[in-house]
């Protein structure tokens, strides 16, 4: 997998800014005012530094944002970055400083100088996120260069960034799911990666088809009927927390590619669909980043991994399948097929695990960027205070999330004549009648979430915190609910 770049934490020392040839980041504050260090680079660099920070283009830039000096003269440094952080800067605004200067990171690499701003680690997060790079180019690729900050406590600032290491390899893990290829991304391949994390002491357990037809995962199963390549379920225990206390499940859909089945979907940006295992991606970066920092909690990742073919085994429109917990599902449209895995892995995870509370993540529905864009995760509850931890955790780390309408009134939406359910409910609504699909797999007493993140999994271009490409969007919030109301 693609591992985060290596950052070394050091002790402030001004002698080294002058022979520096890479890069130079240096961390401002609003006001403009040098510190110690950013005075002797001023001293250096013949009193540019100080003119800039001075000049009216640096008092327009916003939070976490910065300007360059290139090739300035008095130093071997191609280029200086100056970035504009407050000391009172929040978590988010400094990780927007790191993602900053990651975004300008190359083979040469860069010397940051933090000094003693509090907001160090949270900066070393930014950096590393947005220093990421997936690609199948041929030719030899030069590597990030070395990435040192230099703070006034380095150690200390070391021990507070170690569990962000641990949040950037999760997400990287993320991202590097969703970049593959359906070809080489297989269900095998995909249940391989996850059972690999054994080494990191998760526990994890692969059903194979067998396994989901004597528990009677009839909804998961007829999506993957039409491919060659196996339906799976991955389970994925933590188990950081009390021995008895009952696990927080997380489940995610991981249809590996999704073709439409016999409702084909039309052939422009098909490609993309090899992303339709975003849910599944997430689930699984979250589950590398507990084992990695060692979360005491126990919690369950359960991934339904299918892919979704047109073949002459395909399942059909007007089909009717029986799911896990017996209800009948009318199949409408085979491109629909997301809730149908779901259906069953939420089913199995209550069943076997009785969880505290329950949250699934998937790219389910085309109507959820309608409603929100590519800003905005949906996020639906069958339990408003659940739902506003969920958001907070969201909040807090910047990943934006919106809670959407759940009434019974949609149900009525999904009615079939034929069959307990149906699984679309025609135009209006479409991301609410898929949740309240999902919500009668639900049992009333698990406090749920459903997350649409659609929107939110490959934005048509970068973010703050990412290149363009996949985000791994969820990993940080999830992490962040699990520390906040799951560790003990």
């Amino acid at each position: 997998m693609t591992q985060p770049v290596a950052i070394a934490f050091k002790e402030t020392d001004p002698e080294v800014f002058a022979t520096q040839s890479g890069r130079i980041a240096l961390v401002v504050g609003e006001e403009g005012k040098l510190g110690p260090a950013g005075r002797k680079l001023d001293r250096a660099m013949k009193g540019a530094l100080k003119r800039a920070v001075e000049s009216e283009p640096y008092g327009k830039l916003g939070a976490g944002e910065a300007m360059e000096l290139n090739w300035p003269a008095g130093i071997a440094a191609q280029a200086v970055q100056v970035v504009k952080l407050d000391r009172k800067a929040s978590a988010e605004e400094a990780r927007k400083a790191g993602a900053a200067i990651g975004a300008k990171l190359g083979s040469d690499g860069v010397l940051v100088i933090a000094q003693t701003h509090p907001r160090a680690a949270d900066l070393s997060l930014g950096l590393a996120l947005r220093a990421y790079r997936f690609d199948y180019h041929s030719g030899e690729k030069d590597a990030f260069g070395p990435v040192t900050i230099m703070v006034a406590k380095p150690e200390e600032v070391a021990a507070e960034a170690a569990p962000h290491a641990a949040l950037a390899e999760g997400v990287f893990f993320t991202r590097d799911l969703v970049n593959e290829p359906a070809n080489i991304l297989t269900t095998d391949d995909f249940a391989a990666r996850l059972a690999a994390m054994q080494e990191l002491g998760l526990e994890v357990e692969i059903l194979e088809e067998a396994d989901m037809k004597k528990l009677g995962m009839g909804a998961l199963l007829g999506v993957g009927q039409g491919s060659e390549m196996p339906s799976k379920l991955v389970v994925m225990q933590w188990k950081g927390g009390d021995k008895d206390d009952a696990p927080f499940a997380l489940v995610g859909k991981g249809v590996v590619f999704d073709s439409g089945g016999i409702s084909l979907k039309p052939g422009a940006g098909m490609e993309e669909m090899t992303m339709d295992m975003g849910g599944a991606g997430v689930v699984s970066g979250v589950m590398r980043t507990l084992a990695l920092r060692k979360a005491k909690a126990n919690v369950v990742g359960l991934v339904g991994l299918v892919e979704n073919m047109p073949d002459g085994r395909a399942q059909r429109p007007g089909d009717i399948v029986t799911s896990m917990k017996g209800d009948t599902i009318e199949v409408i449209n085979t491109d629909a097929e997301g809730r149908l895995v779901l259906a069953d892995v939420l089913w199995y995870a209550q069943d076997r695990f009785k969880p505290k509370a329950m949250i699934n993540l998937a790219t389910l529905t085309g109507a959820i960027i309608v409603a929100l864009g590519h800003e905005n995760a949906g996020v639906f509850s069958n339990d408003d205070k659940f739902a506003a931890d969920v958001l907070k955790a969201a909040k807090s780390e910047g990943e934006g999330a919106w809670q959407m309408p759940l009434q019974p009134a949609y149900d009525t939406l999904i009615k079939s004549r034929l069959a307990d359910v149906k699984n679309v409910g025609g135009r209006w609504g479409g991301s609410i009648t898929a949740a309240a699909f999902l919500k009668r797999f639900v049992k009333e007493d698990v406090p749920w979430c459903h997350i649409d993140i659609a929107g939110v999994a490959l934005p048509p271009s970068e973010t703050a915190l990412a290149p363009k490409g996949p985000t791994g969007w969820g990993v940080r919030m999830l992490d962040r609910l699990i520390r906040d109301k799951f560790e003990g």
